[in-house]
């Protein structure tokens, strides 16, 4: 079932005529989700705008994972292998890619670490595209995509090329363009700018890596759960994402990875385990990968930390996922106009774009005063979080968060801008 985001109350508005955040809240046709997360009514966090580095836990995982220690894990013991813990790599794995990611079922799998993920799927591509050595990344990715690249330059004898991109924007057609040649192997990027939440265009720059040759690895982490994906129309290669964030799986939940079928015969994975096996109960001598998808598996499939996304996805599904992304522009755009009336007075700079269709769940604004000012907020019970040199990432979870904590946390951030250091 989708919902429609259509507002059920006529706003009251404010002196300006804009409605208030309470307007908001009252109007907002998913504000009911919301009661379904755990700490939505704690009076000691007063706004929780981090939802995009971690989401907040579902009421329903309580009796989850109190049936699954009962009853799978404690009555099944074992047997629980024989009874749907071996396939859930692949089944949660086709669950995520319907919902989410625009994908048919057959080419995303559960496991392992984002970093792990990015490791097995450069590699591949790497593998896919022998005659090309060149591994094509931005400056502006997050550390861990940079990082396993360099790494497996390092590894293998693969050159880096570096797109320089500004910070604010994110990258964009042309700075690929600019730099893709006729040893690019595989592009690594960002479908949300970690730092701007600039959205890329995702069908537009893998049309044009396909054009020059190369292979296209989307890191989707900062969007996977809150903007409409569609990685099969787009003719995406590779991906990986998380699923703590807006799939809300917890603390360390595995990421997902996702191998168009298209390419899996020519892709081959690194890091060869019993569980990418073909025959992995017949402890034989010599690895033959499993057919399809299942040969990105390499260890035990961590069960218990794919049990909470399963209760996130239920909503997702319930939901719908143009809905969510209607209410997280919708958050977006509300702290952009509190952003511009109370902080950009201030000398607060927006490092986030204006625009709605390449902008992300999360807004960031810079000020040299923000580093020490987070510390504080979280003291306050307010919590976004911090991104060097000067940024307060403002995270929107479109169904737990309200309107009311982004336009809290934005006065309390005028408030201490506004008032005079103590004298000493």
């Amino acid at each position: 079932m989708s919902t429609n985001l259509t507002t059920t109350t006529t706003p009251h508005g404010d002196s300006t005529g804009r409605p208030t955040a309470a307007d908001l809240d009252r109007a907002d046709p998913l504000r009911h989700y919301r009661d379904a997360f755990i700490g939505t009514d704690d009076a000691s966090v007063r706004g929780y705008l981090d939802g995009n580095s971690l989401g907040r836990p579902l009421k329903a995982l309580v009796p989850v994972m109190t049936a699954f220690l009962e009853q799978q894990w404690g009555d099944r013991l074992i047997r629980g292998w024989d009874e749907g813990w071996m396939r859930l790599p692949e089944t949660l794995g086709d669950r995520i890619a319907a919902a989410t990611l625009g994908a048919a079922a057959g080419q995303t799998v559960v496991a392992d670490s984002t970093t792990v993920s990015l490791y097995k799927l450069i590699r591949a591509a790497l593998t896919a595209r022998p005659d090309r050595s060149e591994i094509v990344i931005d400056r502006g990715n997050f550390p861990t995509d940079r990082f396993v690249v360099e790494g497996i330059a390092a590894e293998t004898g693969a050159s880096i090329r570096w797109i320089d991109t500004d910070a604010s924007t994110g990258v964009r057609l042309d700075d690929v363009a600019a730099v893709l040649g006729p040893q690019s192997a595989v592009l690594v990027l960002s479908h949300v700018a970690y730092r701007s939440g600039h959205v890329a265009d995702v069908p537009a720059i893998t049309t044009l890596a396909h054009d020059h040759g190369a292979l296209v690895l989307w890191d989707l982490c900062h969007s996977a759960g809150s903007i409409p994906i569609e990685l099969d129309a787009w003719g995406v290669d590779l991906a990986t994402g998380c699923t703590y964030k807006y799939l809300n799986g917890g603390p360390g939940s595995p990421a997902f990875l996702y191998v168009s079928s298209a390419l899996q015969d020519a892709a081959t994975q690194p890091i060869w385990g019993w569980m990418g096996d073909r025959r992995p109960f017949e402890m034989a001598q010599g690895y033959e990968p499993a057919a399809g998808i299942r040969s990105f598996v390499s260890g035990t499939p961590p069960i218990m930390g794919m049990l909470a996304m399963q209760s996130m996805l239920d909503l997702i599904e319930e939901v719908g996922i143009d809905a969510i992304r209607a209410k997280s522009l919708a958050l977006t755009g509300f702290a952009i106009e509190q952003y511009d009336e109370k902080l950009a007075p201030l000398g607060v700079t927006l490092s986030t774009p204006r625009d709605g269709a390449v902008r992300g769940s999360h807004i960031t604004i810079d000020h040299p005063s923000f580093k020490a000012l987070v510390a504080e907020l979280w003291e306050s019970g307010l919590i976004p979080d911090f991104r060097p040199p000067a940024g307060i990432r403002l995270g929107l979870s479109p169904l737990s968060t309200s309107f009311a904590e982004v336009e809290t946390v934005i006065d309390a951030i005028r408030q201490s801008l506004a008032s005079p250091a103590p004298a000493r």
